[in-house]
């Protein structure tokens, strides 16, 4: 697999903007917009903040109303979305390629014109909080939040993406309004579009609707890197019939080698539906319906999680169970083989091989790699490097980053009386 797997080519407009065009043989075309603000860069009086300013761009523009604004999303007759994440903000149109050009002229209107009209911004207040109650009703959701919240000491992760009750309430029309003309520049957003269309035809569709978009300075928030807290503690929800546990483990500092041996050992451990942790709780035990693993890889966030429910009068022997599990693969007794590893590496590269054929996937995943400042075919290097991990790798990463963890103990309110 090797550099010309696919057409592609990066232009930088005048004023900032980074694009990167896409040739595929599709009759779609999606395009997705990131503006580097996230999460991650949120003071603790701010957390919310970027997810708000991402509710409040589908709430009108200076040419288009709330209404006629999802209309017109709606009338492309494809797929529209946006997302928060840890580091950036994203919008995405996937369409009919005879909807590109209209697509992107709705994305810019977006991203320049909102207006934040007062009435909105407090209809879409409400619609937040709810959103915040939503989390704290789903066990899973509210589990992971409290795990994040006893894992960080300083860390702007601790708190959720979607912000807390308290801040929400407080944000005024003004402080989002500035947030987001701050924030909102050309340079410092960034655009993938996977189309049939020549590449140059996309550069001029892009500067049609952004040219006239002005830089600005900018400074984002100072980003706070920081290793989970060696601790274990206990919480109490009402109203809950099975119990969670979750244990969280950071691995900042790796190599691109170290950080793919991880990832091969994830799958074994918990991604997989005959993972290690799957085969022992349920399986053999059927202690558990819900257990897993999973990584995120996102720079200054690196963390790895493992999460089940059980029956609260079984919470010690999962306990005992994982962890009994997790020191046999440091030791070297559970039995890593050619055949397992070549296994994990094919699944890797199944999942990578079906974001190269999804024109959606593409486009989100090279924007990640610009965003990140990343190679856009890391993924190529990455399965070069994958081809000489073996079973040394995997327990040598084991024995680096599953130690010292997070956890966190979910149980029914009433054991505390």
């Amino acid at each position: 697999m090797e550099k010309g797997i696919f057409d592609l080519r990066t232009f930088n407009l005048n004023n900032g903007i980074k694009l990167v065009s896409i040739k595929k043989d599709t009759q779609l075309a999606s395009v997705h917009i990131g503006v580097k603000i996230g999460s991650i860069y949120e003071n603790k009086e701010e957390k919310g903040i970027s997810h708000f300013v991402e509710h409040m761009l589908f709430k009108g523009t200076k040419n288009r109303s709330n209404e006629e604004l999802n209309e017109a999303l709606e009338q492309r007759a494809g797929e529209y979305n946006a997302y928060t994440d840890y580091n950036c903000t994203v919008y995405s149109i996937s369409a009919l390629n005879e909807e590109l050009d209209a697509s992107v002229e709705l994305l810019s209107d977006m991203l320049q014109n909102s207006i934040f009209s007062k009435e909105e911004m407090d209809k879409e207040r409400g619609v937040i909080l709810a959103e915040i109650r939503t989390s704290k009703d789903d066990v899973e959701e509210y589990s992971f939040n409290k795990t994040l919240e006893i894992a960080f000491k300083n860390s702007s992760i601790k708190i959720d993406t979607i912000g807390k009750s308290s801040t929400v309430k407080k944000f005024t029309r003004e402080q989002l309004f500035n947030y987001y003309k701050r924030y909102y520049v050309p340079n410092n957003t960034f655009i993938s579009i996977v189309s049939p269309n020549e590449h140059d035809d996309i550069f001029k569709l892009v500067e049609k609707y952004f040219k006239n978009w002005d830089a600005a300075p900018f400074e984002r928030g100072k980003v706070i890197c920081e290793n989970n807290l060696q601790n274990r503690k206990i919480s109490y929800k009402k109203d809950i019939e099975q119990s969670t546990i979750i244990y969280l483990y950071t691995f900042h500092n790796l190599t691109k080698h170290d950080e793919l041996a991880l990832r091969i050992l994830n799958y074994k451990l918990g991604e997989s539906a005959n993972s290690i942790l799957f085969r022992k709780l349920r399986e053999e035990k059927g202690l558990a319906y819900d257990v897993y693993s999973e990584i995120d890889t996102t720079k200054s966030v690196k963390m790895l999680m493992i999460y089940t429910a059980v029956n609260e009068e079984d919470v010690n022997e999962s306990i005992e169970i994982i962890e009994n599990l997790l020191k046999e693969i440091k030791n070297e007794k559970i039995i890593f083989d050619e055949r397992n590893i070549a296994l994990m590496k094919k699944v890797i590269k199944t999942a990578l091989a079906g974001t190269l054929e999804d024109s959606t996937e593409l486009s989100n995943y090279i924007l990640h790699q610009i965003v990140d400042e990343e190679d856009i075919y890391e993924f190529i290097e990455d399965i070069k490097r994958m081809e000489s991990i073996d079973n040394t790798d995997i327990y040598n990463i084991a024995r680096k980053v599953l130690e010292n963890p997070t956890v966190h103990i979910l149980l029914s309110e009433k054991s505390d009386k």
